[in-house]
């Protein structure tokens, strides 16, 4: 099989001026052919169809990078277990998806064109599929909360115990469905390196209309069962002996936390700059945490920032202007997570320091989950809404 990447891409930049129609066509499509897949997706759709093409747009524009597409399917294909997905379903989406492409690019289709997306499609799902078959893990976990702590009047860090071991990597981050919720999952960073008990830790902010992280927030108790996704996401430890740079906004915290407790547990002796930034110094949730990390190691520097508290007499600014007063970084590992424009910002800024994008670490895949919190809630009301019209 011979792909065309040229042909896929310049259709579907045809087509990605009308995203959201394109997806609403697409899962109208499917659910008309095959009515029984609507169950196992959620009941707003809001929140799928982003996610449906900014996988699509993902997967386009890695055709010419074999390498990184093939893992990124690999880790898509294997966290589609969770949903029940089995290959007859890669059939009916696969018939949807051309049936979308067609109509939206149809000034420009051909028959050339056609045959360039079934042999990516087919190419896609053939790792997708192998991926899934070849993976020995659960495709999801049972999770009891064993500790449930409410730091702010919005965040909570929640303990948790999975029901079999859960192997992953200091960095990662899962999904979660609570009950309140079915089939409704949304992502989460672990926020510590793995532990010989095998509980994991999640910082959780709840955001306005967020229905998972409202419900784990405030309606979540110890003694709840969660179900948990299996772990993935690349901003993992660095293999350096590098000096470390790590910028959290809120709860983006969680991974960096995780990432140093790694380092500091491996022995290593690396300096490490850890820049934790909030709006307002009550936001500073896990300062307590911190400081003890901070005496035991020597070589970690925690340095708290808020930008809109004029009281607070700490350092403060926004992260990427703050990130700047110091020292070039140019000799360090970068980490960097948290709301995606400050996430943005500061990447641009330290690859204009000198950093080298290889040693500046974001995960890619991380959504600004409390837009689409807010999407899913919105599309729930005008549903509702029509309904009773």
């Amino acid at each position: 099989m011979s792909l065309n990447p040229r042909l896929v891409k310049e259709s579907f930049s045809a087509v990605e001026p009308v995203a959201g129609k394109a997806a609403a066509y697409f899962y109208g499509r499917l659910f008309t052919q095959c009515p029984h897949m609507r169950g196992m997706f959620p009941p707003g759709m809001s929140v799928q169809r982003d996610r449906l093409f900014d996988a699509l747009t993902r997967v386009v524009w890695m055709l010419d990078s074999p390498e990184g597409l093939a893992s990124y399917l690999a880790q898509l294909g294997r966290d589609h277990r969770k949903y029940g997905v089995s290959p007859e379903h890669y059939t009916a989406v696969g018939s949807a998806l051309l049936a979308t492409m067609r109509h939206f690019a149809a000034e420009i289709w051909t028959g050339e064109i056609e045959t360039a997306w079934t042999e990516a499609y087919a190419m896609a799902t053939k790792i997708m599929i192998e991926a899934a078959a070849s993976e020995s893990t659960p495709p999801w976990w049972l999770a009891e909360v064993i500790d449930h702590e409410t730091r702010t009047r919005d965040i909570a860090v929640l303990t948790l115990r999975p029901s079999q071991r859960m192997d992953f990597v200091p960095g990662q981050y899962v999904t979660v469905q609570t009950a309140r919720w079915p089939r409704v999952w949304r992502r989460f960073s672990i926020a510590n390196a793995p532990r010989a008990d095998g509980t994991l830790r999640l910082h959780v902010r709840a955001v306005p209309g967020g229905w998972v992280s409202t419900a784990l927030v405030r309606h979540t108790r110890i003694g709840d069962q969660l179900l948990l996704g299996p772990p993935v996401g690349t901003m993992t430890p660095p293999r350096s002996d590098r000096d470390l740079l790590c910028v959290a906004g809120g709860t983006g915290l969680a991974p960096l936390k995780a990432v140093i407790e790694h380092v500091i547990a491996s022995g290593d002796r690396p300096n490490i700059h850890l820049l934790f930034g909030v709006r307002h110094a009550r936001d500073l949730y896990d300062m307590p945490d911190l400081a003890r990390m901070e005496a035991a190691f020597p070589w970690l520097r925690v340095i708290p920032v808020v930008s809109d508290d004029l009281a607070y007499d700490g350092m403060r600014g926004r992260l990427p202007n703050v990130v700047e007063r110091f020292h070039s970084w140019a000799d360090h590992e970068a980490y960097v997570c948290g709301p995606p424009a400050m996430v943005n910002e500061t990447v641009r800024r330290l690859r204009h320091s000198g950093v080298p994008l290889s040693r500046i670490h974001r995960d890619p895949v991380q959504c600004d989950t409390a837009q689409r919190d807010t999407a899913q809630r919105d599309t729930a009301q005008r549903d509702t809404a029509q309904r009773g019209a």
